[in-house]
């Protein structure tokens, strides 16, 4: 791969290129796939890619391939895309090598041992966990591993291999006895230590617990937000006004309140491309600059938008390390890379005489990414009482704005969870219109 991507470079300058970037990517998976109670299927799986950017007078150019023998032709087009776009102003360079973290937790030997049957033995425990519930089929759900290895090579001297591994479970059930309700549970790790026959059991125990349920009141009162539901409003509302290609473009609420207080003071919120065994952890970002750690609410106080190279180039800052790609044939754009959120936990159910309970929402992908305004509705709801998860919600719409939401936390759990890249407890946010 080293020769592979070293070739590709010299290729590229001989062709024109001021610049130029490969990224090499090699990934590994078994999947195997839940339906109706049995394992539909199973198969292993591998890709490997090149992708190649190029810069000529200041113009980008890019091009990709997943086939050894054409990666000339890749580069030729690569330079020629370059060759005839008009040139930037805004760009600057490509990242230049610098010191990288080390990163911790990222790699887990037992998942590279892993074979074929002993994924489908992992994923019949999530079947019998949830079937370890009465009057629960499971609808679908799989088990996933993968091992990845990437590459990233400049002309300007970077020089990075990362390897990681992962795994995944997921299972969606229903009851099949009296009132009809679904559930879900899932869990995300880079090590060999997710408990599946958990995943559905939890998954079966809301179902069942969800039946039933009651018809509320429209009114305003204590929100507890299950972090499912607290990530999914997150990424679709607060996320897309940090991308510094946003706030350019104009198209962010939080344009010019760096210093500002845009939270409750108890609240810090941290992006962390180091974290131990973070699901986005690596020693770098998708364009080779060094991951790190980048606090967007400090206390309350806004303190940065997050940037790629580009990005960062345009405002005559450095980049924050999250220039990211979703494979070797894309470039890199904005992305968070495990979005941290702080708070003081305690016992936030029981410290709540009275409010609602929200495992899941649908619809945040509605919100505006703008306004930071949205409409969801919520899934395997409860209400609290006198400190205590109550009755399950027949049906309920949550409506609000992801800036007041800040401002109005009250309180944390402490059943941190990740949820993809955001690592988030529980959270109760006051005085939201709830409608049932």
């Amino acid at each position: 791969m080293f020769d592979l991507a070293r070739k590709t470079l010299e290729i590229a300058e001989k062709l024109g290129a001021d610049e130029a970037e490969v990224v090499v990517l090699h990934s590994r998976s078994i999947t195997a796939d839940i339906k109706k109670n049995t394992i539909e299927s199973a198969k292993e799986g591998a890709s490997e890619g090149i992708g190649i950017r190029t810069i000529v007078n200041g113009a980008v150019g890019f091009a990709s391939t997943n086939i050894v023998e054409r990666i000339d032709d890749t580069v030729k087009v690569a330079v020629a895309s370059a060759k005839v776009r008009d040139s930037d102003p805004e760009w600057t360079s490509l990242p230049s090598n610098s010191k990288y973290p080390e990163v911790s937790g990222t790699f887990d030997k037992r998942i590279v041992e892993l074979g074929l049957d002993e994924c489908i033995s992992i994923t019949g425990e999530m079947i019998n966990g949830a079937l370890s519930v009465p009057d629960i089929t499971t609808t679908s759900g799989s088990f996933s591993t993968t091992i990845s290895k990437q590459m990233i090579l400049n002309t300007n001297g970077v020089e990075v291999i990362d390897e990681g591994t992962g795994v995944s479970g997921f299972v969606d059930v229903i009851t099949t006895d009296g009132d009809i309700s679904t559930a879900y549970d899932f869990e995300v790790s880079r090590s060999l230590d997710i408990d599946t026959f958990n995943i559905g059991r939890n998954a079966a125990d809301l179902a069942i617990r969800s039946q039933n349920g009651t018809s509320i009141e429209p009114h305003k009162t204590n929100v507890i937000l299950h972090p499912f539901a607290f990530s999914d409003i997150l990424g679709n509302t607060f996320e897309p006004s940090i991308d510094a290609d946003n706030v350019q473009k104009g198209r962010s609420s939080l344009i010019g309140k760096i210093g500002e207080k845009v939270a409750t003071s108890e609240l810090t919120i941290i992006d962390d491309g180091t974290l131990h065994a973070g699901i986005d952890t690596s020693i770098s970002d998708d364009e080779g600059t060094p991951s790190q750690r980048t606090t967007i609410i400090e206390e309350g106080s806004f303190r940065s938008y997050l940037y790629d190279n580009y990005t960062a180039g345009k405002d005559k800052t450095n980049s924050t390390g999250n220039g990211t790609r979703h494979s070797y044939t894309s470039t890199p754009s904005v992305g968070s890379r495990n979005m941290i959120i702080d708070y003081p936990q305690s016992d936030v159910i029981g410290d709540t005489d009275e409010g609602v309970f929200i495992n899941t929402v649908i619809g945040a992908h509605t919100a505006n990414a703008i306004s930071g305004d949205f409409s969801v509705e919520a899934r395997n709801a409860f209400t609290i009482k006198d400190g205590q998860i109550d009755k399950p919600i027949k049906s309920l719409m949550l409506s609000g704005n992801i800036f007041e939401m800040l401002n109005s936390i009250t309180g944390a759990g402490t059943d941190v969870r990740k949820v993809g890249g955001t690592v988030t407890p529980p959270l109760r946010v006051a005085n939201m219109s709830i409608v049932g």
